[in-house]
């Protein structure tokens, strides 16, 4: 493959696009977001070979630095492929509207499904492939046999026996559908889901939003609540207020003279003094000199209390706490629930998927300003705000009854953290079989890869899922001209679905399928003149204006896909992509 793609970012991400585009022969130019300031944009896209390279991909963690790469790139190349990392909703749609911008893409929407179905202990992943539904869904090995016996043509994906760990070196990608496996082997499929059907496997249904609470009953809960939000000084000085009002009556109804004062009259005007309201009915001025006095320092008093508690009241009115008083009381009778620890860009979608599905969810968050707390309650969500890596915090969003948990704050350190706090809860708490430690989920968003692999081996946590390696196939597909449909994990190893159009003289041009590679499978193949081939045979040949659409890990694919891009030598010198990066495979750094 001779293409040039530059890529602008500093993090993780950017620096595994690259490493995986050089991998798949691409020549990379890389850009690096701190060094770049306003001008300086433009002269180092210049630099890096942007009017004739095949694609930009805009991959840091600034949305408004990557837009500024993105649209300079498209001005300085029209034909250019952009690949744009955009995390605000609102703006990615805006752009995406601008056909001129190739792809669009945000980092939780992508890690986002992994996440959900690693709560709902999920083992099917619908994709959309040639207008027709596919499912890849996992399931033990019932018996021994081959695979042909037990799923009949269902395509196999992956394998995972079932004495070895599900690591990178045991997963068998894309084998045969004479292998023979054990019963209790790990098998992942993939069929359309009228196949899958057909062999008896449920295929999750989409369920109703559920209903929200009734502004009633969120009142009584907040009120239930009311208590133990308070400041703790508030109940000392409604005694001392109420002593104050109490000694004061007494006193006036037995001293105040000419005329005298009935307990109500004594009542009502200890009253009037304190909220220092006047005196048009009654008045210290015909009174002795200590009654006088005595009034002036009721009135100091009364003015320090009065002013303590409308404080203290209106830091809970005023405060945005007020509106999520009901958590605690709510969530304190919910039963198979999920925790949602950290409003992320990635937590919120979790959130807003799951409560759109149906399921109660609870949320954890330190921060009482985060910005995506008006989502929360839109969707009617409970949020409990305190430190997730404190037990109290936890057994007050009732980890003792929940079903899954996934912590997605932005820290890794704290995710880490609060994971192990979490196992050691759910590893002291008993279970028919056990203990719970082995039966709820617990998703842990870990944004680097390496980093996430070490913890779950360390810790024993199983469903780490690195955001870096979820949302990376997108991009490096996108980049080369592949059509991905969907990503998913088979053990700790990443799969991908896509689909490449085979062009006149690329490397895919007359092969036929079992030369295509042995750890990708073809799943369907379409072109405009004839209908959709399922699972077509090895013999069969791919013919140039096919459409094919494959299934394996990503690096395979990737690698099998740009197969069906036209090689370099059948390019005229002056196509765009033919000319090489003006930096190879190196940094771009501003002078």
């Amino acid at each position: 493959m001779d293409q040039c793609v530059i890529v602008s970012g500093d993090d993780a991400l950017a620096t595994t696009i690259v490493e995986e585009l050089k991998r798949a022969g691409a020549r990379v130019a890389r850009l690096l977001d701190s060094e770049l300031a306003g001008t300086r944009v433009k002269t180092e896209l210049a630099r890096a070979g942007v009017a004739h390279a095949a694609a930009v991909v805009c991959a840091g963690d600034d949305d408004a630095t990557n837009l500024e790469i993105a649209l300079l790139a498209r001005k300085a190349n029209p034909h250019i492929r952009v690949v744009a990392r955009v995390a605000n909703e609102v703006l990615r749609e805006a752009v995406s509207a601008d056909d001129r911008l190739s792809v669009i893409l945000g980092v939780a929407d992508l890690a986002a499904p992994a996440v959900v179905e690693a709560c709902l202990a999920r083992t099917t992943h619908p994709f959309e492939v040639a207008g027709m539904e596919f499912v890849v869904f996992g399931a033990e090995a019932p018996f021994d046999a081959t695979l042909r016996e037990i799923y009949g043509d269902l395509a196999p994906v992956a394998v995972v026996p079932e004495q070895d760990a599900p690591d990178d070196t045991e997963v068998v990608p894309c084998p045969g559908r004479d292998l023979r496996v054990s019963g209790g082997d790990w098998t992942a499929m993939i069929g359309t889901t009228a196949e899958v059907a057909a062999c008896g496997i449920e295929i999750p249904r989409q369920t109703r939003m559920r209903s929200r609470q009734s502004r009633l009953r969120r009142f009584i809960y907040a009120l239930r609540a009311l208590p133990n939000e308070v400041n703790p000084a508030f109940y000392p000085l409604i005694g001392a207020l109420a002593l104050l009002i109490a000694s004061s009556t007494t006193l006036l109804h037995f001293a105040y003279t000419h005329p005298g004062m009935s307990w109500v009259d004594a009542f009502y005007f200890t009253n009037e003094t304190i909220t220092t309201t006047g005196y048009g009915d009654f008045s210290f001025a015909k009174q002795p000199t200590w009654l006088r006095l005595y009034a002036a320092l009721l009135m100091g008093a009364g003015v320090t209390t009065t002013a303590l508690l409308v404080a203290f009241v209106a830091d809970v009115l005023l405060s945005r706490r007020f509106l999520m008083l009901s958590a605690r009381p709510r969530v304190r009778h919910l039963r198979n629930h999920i925790i949602v620890v950290g409003l992320s860009a990635l937590g919120v979608r979790v959130v807003t998927d799951l409560a759109k599905a149906g399921y109660d969810v609870v949320v954890v968050e330190r921060d009482q300003s985060n910005s995506f707390l008006s989502t929360t309650v839109e969707l009617d969500v409970p949020v409990i705000f305190g430190d997730a890596t404190l037990r109290q915090t936890l057994e007050a969003a009732r980890v003792d009854t929940a079903r899954a948990v996934a912590v997605l704050t932005r820290d890794d350190m704290i995710n880490i953290e609060t994971g192990i706090v979490i196992r050691e809860m759910l590893a002291a708490q008993p279970a028919p079989d056990g203990n719970r430690w082995g039966e709820v989920p617990l998703v842990l968003r870990v944004y680097d890869h390496d980093l996430g692999s070490a913890v779950a081996q360390r810790f024993g946590f199983e469903n780490v899922r690195s955001t870096v390696e979820l949302a990376a196939p997108w991009f490096i597909g996108a980049a080369l001209g592949l059509q991905v449909m969907g990503t998913f994990s088979v053990g700790n190893r990443s799969f991908m679905v896509g689909g490449m159009y085979v062009q006149p003289g690329s490397e895919l041009d007359g092969v036929q399928m079992f030369e295509v590679s042995t750890q990708t499978r073809v799943i369907a193949v379409t072109r405009e003149d004839a209908p959709v081939r399922l699972h077509p045979r090895r013999d069969s040949r791919l013919e140039a204006g096919d459409t094919v659409y494959l299934v394996g890990p990503y690096r395979e694919l990737v690698e099998t896909l740009r197969k069906g891009q036209p090689s370099a030598q059948t390019v005229t010198d002056g196509a765009h992509g033919t000319v090489g990066c003006q930096h190879d495979s190196h940094e771009v750094k501003a002078s």
